[in-house]
């Protein structure tokens, strides 16, 4: 039954298919050239083409059904049917092997993704839609069809046609028969832009055939407005919709204002620019979108790595604190204490523990979503967290470690978060005087508060300093003096201060310098992803 069903299911697609062909051909046959198939707009090519791709090479003889039908019902070609069947075989045989060549360039899920996608899918119709040409109107001309003197018109309006018709159909069929990218277009075209471009679009084409076209059709340059402002806002779903609408209204404009043949071709020729002027756009807003998505969630990842170290230290004083409890209550226990020491013992390792997971909670919406989590927080307290460890190391390494004095400020922060952010900054400031000779060792934090209730932090050391350049590189993602470094920790450190509405910077000097500066605020707001 199931085989049945299969069966049933591809016959269905196979005749739909080709009744779609047929109806695609037969909607754009017009200004044929000698009474043949030469039109200057064809874009049935297309379809069979995204259908031979998407099917594989099992769908050949259907392809070569729906050219040989298509010719005979459409074109209704003045010659014998051998002669007819004959030239329509080596139409077919032509559309095969552009889909072959496309099959070999092209990813098999995708289509102008990128640039580089764009290029490798043009470069192939164009010149496989030419050398289609060649072979299909000499063959024409070798079976007493075409004159000779109508040979080279014939072969450009034929490449035209075909090269228009796929350029501008095959990525909105492509894209049509893609289960994701037929949300992603069904998304543009529901949008209220879409709408005001479409507007824009018939604006200009009135401007160009209306005021235009009397003239020599001098304001054609007013159709680029929509198709580049579709696919800059909506990137390559734009550039398809903006296309296939520019298209259509082409066509439909010099139907009514019957335009010749040649003429037609040319405006075609505007068409096929516009459209991979749209798509070369459109690709490159895909490709930076995703670029920017894949290094936001690098970000994350990196941000939440470095704020597990600070919650590792957030960790351990509720675990110390349940071992003690836990410790508490086996010596209570073992006298036979009962009642309400035992109770608090009990009741002590029941805080802790949700102290620990309200702990746990953080890090992980901080993985989900890169929340932050505000409370009222005592400045000193952070400063003091984030120096904890390199008190240790100071010792360790030589380093002279000065934290003065700080003022009594409170701060609506992200604990954690800022605490992170006086980690990177100190860390690299012990990096940056270990070459030193030890007694020129020297690492400080301070803070003072600044007019406008704002607060700022230094963290000073007697290392090289930031150059100019360096000042202005040292907050680009993946560039680090670090061998080991990824370079995220000074871009981690001021997305962070930014979304506690401060600021973070580098200062050019004969030392190293870095200052935070942050708002005081004591009244709560309303946290910021």
């Amino acid at each position: 039954m199931a085989r049945l069903t299969f069966v049933l299911h591809k016959q269905l697609l196979w005749l739909g298919f080709i009744a779609l062909y047929i109806a695609l051909d037969a909607a754009s046959f017009i200004h044929p050239l000698h009474g043949l198939n030469i039109t200057p707009w064809n874009p049935a090519p297309a379809l069979g083409l995204v259908y031979l791709l998407r099917q594989g090479p099992g769908a050949r003889p259907v392809l070569v059904a729906a050219v040989l039908l298509s010719e005979s019902l459409v074109r209704g070609m003045p010659y014998p049917w051998w002669n007819s069947l004959l030239s329509a075989l080596i139409l077919a045989a032509g559309y095969l092997l552009l889909s072959e060549a496309l099959r070999r360039r092209m990813s098999p899920t995708t289509l102008l993704d990128d640039r580089a996608a764009l290029l490798g899918w043009m470069l192939p119709v164009v010149f496989g839609t030419l050398l289609n040409s060649l072979v299909y109107l000499t063959s024409l001309h070798l079976l007493g069809l075409l004159p000779l003197d109508g040979w080279l018109t014939g072969v450009l309006q034929f490449w035209v046609g075909d090269a228009v018709g796929i350029t501008v159909a095959m990525p909105l069929f492509w894209w049509l028969s893609g289960e994701r990218s037929r949300i992603v277009l069904r998304s543009a075209l529901l949008c209220w832009e879409t709408l005001g471009y479409s507007l824009l679009g018939l604006l200009a084409l009135w401007i160009a055939f209306g005021l235009g076209g009397e003239a020599g059709f001098k304001l054609f340059y007013f159709l680029f407005l929509p198709i580049v402002w579709a696919s800059a806002r909506q990137g390559m779903a734009g550039a398809i919709v903006s296309a296939t609408l520019l298209q259509i209204g082409v066509i439909a404009a010099v139907q009514v204002l019957d335009f010749s043949a040649v003429t037609v071709a040319e405006l075609q020729m505007l068409a096929v620019v516009m459209a991979l002027i749209g798509f070369f756009i459109g690709g490159v807003v895909d490709e930076q979108r995703r670029t920017s998505g894949e290094l936001r969630q690098t970000l994350r990842l990196a941000a939440a790595g470095e704020m597990a170290g600070a919650l590792a230290h957030e960790l351990n004083q509720p675990l110390t604190a349940m071992g003690a409890y836990a410790s508490a209550y086996d010596a209570l226990q073992a006298r036979g204490e009962t009642g309400a020491r035992l109770d608090a013992a009990i009741n002590g390792m029941r805080a802790e523990a949700r102290r620990a997971g309200d702990v746990v909670r953080r890090l992980r919406d901080f993985f989900r979503t890169g929340a932050t989590k505000l409370e009222t927080v005592a400045l000193r307290q952070i400063i003091e967290a984030a120096a904890e460890h390199y008190k240790t190391k100071a010792q360790q390494t030589g380093i002279q470690f000065v934290v003065t004095e700080v003022p009594e400020i409170m701060l609506l922060a992200d604990r954690l978060q800022l605490e992170v952010v006086l980690r990177n900054l100190l860390s690299n400031a012990f990096d940056a005087v270990a070459a030193s000779d030890v007694s020129e060792r020297q690492v400080s934090i301070h803070a003072e508060r600044l007019p406008g209730e704002r607060v700022i932090i230094c963290v000073e050391d007697s290392g090289a300093g930031l150059t100019r350049q360096d000042a202005e590189r040292a907050f680009e993602s993946f560039h680090s003096s670090k061998s080991s470094g990824l370079g995220l920790g000074l871009v981690i450190s001021r997305a962070i201060a930014e979304t506690h509405g401060g600021s973070l910077w580098g200062e050019v000097a004969d030392h190293g310098v870095f200052k935070l500066v942050l708002p005081i605020q004591e009244s709560p707001k309303t946290s910021s992803p």
